[in-house]
């Protein structure tokens, strides 16, 4: 712990406690509802005019909300503005406002900044209890599942029925997080120390939208896309597997106007390094719909590019068209003899083939005839009717190509190599990692 850690911590449980006013003013409150069914909630005074945070699901349903301050005084509210979880996903973020002027407001924080271990306090009414703060540390960050765009902050401050909405703070008085939901063991509905709340950064992103449009409209790319695994990350000279492979990219999107492509391991999107899957789709969503940000990405031919992409609003229907039902990455190994593939046999694209399969008229590639039961490749899910594509980024279009190209990777001793399949029905396609021996061989 470092001095200045030191000096917060002492801070934190002794006399200088940087809260004290919180029980003195109305920074911080309960929010009942009226309908005894709903309970009891919280939320986070935002503005000194009434603006008030909470958590979506505190006010769903209801006819009408009232507020009651820490002073006592009680306000109807009306709602504001309220991101559900449904649909294109959603923050379970709403915002309420309540008739009142000069009220205390608690600052924001950088809830990036919050490093695992560091202290935090939820604030709320937990129970109906009022006014009651617990203390705990940030036991992980990043955590995803929850809703379709964030990456939560997972503490052990108690938090149970009643503290949704409320704040999380850390030892600076700073607002780092909402409190949104428990883990729970399925014997009991209580805290077990597992508790989730929602980034004080994505909340600031979403509260402008809510006040002004009572809406959020988020960015959209346009893209479905996969990991980028070890293997593939070794074959585009990355250091670590990082960023997200691009895997299909929708008909007059964003991305395609832009000129990302399948195949592109997109790195950087507006200034920041891509992580993974659930990061990328957090910062698209968190764009204001019509900005143009720069994007990197590494091509095929190991060559990086930066575009610039004027993003979309994402929608149900453009969700939708990016075909949600995708199988996931298949891995096969291949065989040593020449043109095969260990555990499959394939054969050319007749046009009669391509209908009953729903590839479209004019599709390359050789298909999938049988799949070896009990193979490597049935086992890792290639089925019948997948269409070979790609070997290590060149084109396969019919069976002389490909045995053409297979032989040329082949003398190149190549480990392994990157193979793209096209699924059956418009479901876009994946990368395979292919292996040149068998496993009994290795």
């Amino acid at each position: 712990m470092t001095p200045e850690q030191e000096r917060e911590f002492r801070r934190f449980f002794g006399d200088e406690f940087p809260f004290r006013r919180f029980f003195e003013e109305p920074e911080q409150i309960p929010i009942p509802n009226p309908r005894p069914s709903r309970g009891v909630g919280s939320g986070v005074i935002v503005s000194d005019d009434g603006y008030i945070l909470t958590n979506n699901h505190v006010i769903e349903g209801t006819d009408a909300i009232k507020v009651t301050l820490s002073d006592g005084k009680e306000y109807d509210a009306e709602l504001v503005g309220r991101d559900a979880q449904s649909g294109v996903g959603g923050s379970d973020l709403a915002v309420i406002k309540i008739d009142a002027e000069a009220l205390p407001v608690l600052p924001f924080g950088d809830s990036d900044a919050l490093e695992v271990g560091e202290w935090v306090i939820a604030i709320g009414a937990p129970l109906n209890y009022s006014q009651s703060v617990t203390r705990g540390i940030v036991s992980a960050k990043g955590r995803t599942g929850f809703t379709t765009y964030g990456q939560f902050i997972q503490t052990d401050a108690p938090i149970n029925q009643g503290n949704s909405g409320g704040a999380l703070i850390n030892i600076r008085g700073e607002v780092v997080g909402i409190n949104t939901s428990i883990a729970t063991n399925g014997l009991t509905m209580g805290n077990i120390g597992i508790g989730f709340s929602i980034p004080s950064n994505l909340a600031q992103q979403i509260l402008p939208q809510l006040i002004e449009n009572g809406k959020v409209e988020r960015g959209w790319l346009g893209i479905s896309m996969e990991p980028v695994s070890a293997e593939l990350a070794e074959e585009m000279n990355l250091d670590t597997p990082r960023g997200v492979l691009v895997k299909v990219v929708g008909p007059k999107s964003p991305a395609q106007k832009a000129g990302i492509q399948v195949g592109d391991v997109i790195l950087t999107f507006d200034g920041q390094q891509v992580r993974d899957l659930d990061h990328l789709r957090h910062i698209v969503g968190a764009t204001r719909v019509g900005k143009s940000v720069e994007v990197t990405v590494i091509r095929e031919n190991g060559e990086a590019e930066r575009l610039t992409v004027k993003l979309g609003r994402r929608t149900q229907e453009t969700l939708a068209s990016l075909s949600p039902d995708e199988e996931p990455p298949i891995v096969v190994q291949a065989d040593e003899e020449e043109g095969t593939l260990a555990g499959l046999q394939v054969q050319e694209l007749t046009p009669e083939m391509a209908e009953r399969y729903g590839y479209a008229s004019g599709e390359k590639g050789v298909i999938v005839a049988q799949v070896e039961p009990g193979s490597n490749a049935e086992k890792k899910g290639i089925k019948p009717g997948y269409l070979i594509q790609e070997l290590e980024w060149m084109p396969v279009d019919d069976l002389e190509s490909y045995a053409r190209v297979a032989k040329q990777l082949k003398a190149q001793n190549k480990r392994r190599v990157l193979l793209y399949v096209r699924l059956p029905d418009n479901r876009g396609g994946d990368y395979v990692t292919l292996g040149t021996r068998r496993t009994s061989d290795r």
